[in-house]
């Protein structure tokens, strides 16, 4: 294929932003003809209603083409170049976004086409591994992928313990020397909270805010976290992003956020969804991406699909993806670690 000087699919958003109702005729007579034929406009259009990032009216020649309503959601933001503004410098919303909730995500696929069969071809190969295990050794493969889970959700919250240390920890309550009691505390949360999910797998389905409340109790217990929905404000390090400070009205999100969870058909979906938007709501007064991971987890687990155990995520690129969602409620680098994380686990465990 021919390499343009310009970005094609950007070049066609740009045209279809400024000039909706567009026809792919009007779309290709907007650029040079002579270097991009009729075929390629047809092509990279076809890849752009694949991402979702266009929608369209009408058939055949009388197709018109229209920017998707969840195009800031899912349009790919190059995270390097995103921070490479200091915090002060990035546009962003600065509060809560009532709309996104109640409106825009529940009107939009999230994955795409070729990201969904992926997925589904991944999850058809842990359902296939599971088949040939025995209890005892499911089990097994659970408490590895558990203490690799614990760790890293750990560790993205500032604890200092090693995986082999996890480890021993979870397994012979052998605490790590140097290491503080709130950080084994920590750990030994998430193990119980695990242990919770896969004997009571249906505790989320369908998932409540009472539930949600119990999962982060488990989560937080001995730690001097407050339980239950916040009512006063807190920050978020590294962005000017501010949650909302009303406990009735985190209450509400908290509703919102079960609503759309409960009513979507895809587990995928679901999953990530409770992911994102509990971090992005931020309920609790700490633990808030703990509960996120456990319950995004416990929603595979209800519905037989592998778990996660974020292992390999790099901490950075985890904060700066939910950063990025924060400050433009834009899911791309997030969803690529998502599937990442999930092509990881089928693979690595079970």
């Amino acid at each position: 294929m021919a390499k343009f000087k310009f970005n094609l699919q950007e070049e066609i958003l740009d045209y279809i932003k400024n000039f909706p109702n567009s026809s792919s005729k009007e779309i290709h007579g907007s650029l040079d003809t002579n270097v991009v034929s009729f075929a390629t406009i047809k092509r990279i259009i076809q890849i752009l209603l694949d991402k979702n990032l266009i929608e369209t009216k009408g058939r055949g020649k009388a197709t018109k083409y229209f920017i998707n309503k969840g195009f800031d959601v899912l349009y790919s933001i190059n995270l390097d170049r995103y921070f490479e503004k200091e915090i002060d410098e990035r546009k962003i919303y600065e509060g809560f976004n009532f709309d996104l909730i109640k409106n825009t995500l529940c009107s939009i696929s999230i994955f795409t086409k070729e990201e969904n069969e992926k997925l589904s071809n991944l999850q058809n190969q842990f359902s296939e591994n599971i088949s040939k295990l025995s209890v005892s050794e499911f089990n097994k493969e659970f408490e590895r992928l558990a203490i690799d889970l614990s760790w890293k959700s750990s560790q993205i919250e500032g604890n200092t313990y090693s995986l082999l240390e996890t480890e021993r920890l979870l397994k012979d309550r052998e605490t790590a020397s140097g290491k503080t009691k709130e950080e084994a505390v920590m750990l030994l949360n998430h193990k119980s909270a695990l242990d919770f999910i896969l004997a009571n797998s249906d505790y989320i389905n369908p998932l409540a805010v009472s539930r949600i409340e119990d999962i982060h109790s488990l989560l937080i217990e001995g730690l001097g976290i407050d339980r239950n929905i916040r009512n006063r404000r807190v920050g978020i390090s590294g962005t000017n992003y501010k949650p909302l400070d009303n406990e009735f009205q985190i209450k509400e999100a908290l509703q919102d956020l079960c609503l759309l969870i409960n009513t979507r058909e895809s587990i995928f979906d679901k999953s990530f969804l409770v992911l994102i938007l509990l971090s992005y709501i931020q309920p609790f007064s700490d633990g808030n991406k703990r509960t996120a991971r456990i319950i995004s987890n416990a929603i595979l687990i209800n519905n037989k699909y592998c778990p996660i155990s974020f292992r390999t995520v790099d901490t950075i690129d985890y904060k700066k993806a939910m950063l990025l969602f924060y400050e433009q409620n834009n899911i791309s680098a997030f969803k690529k670690i998502f599937i990442e994380q999930f092509k990881f686990a089928v693979e690595t465990y079970f």
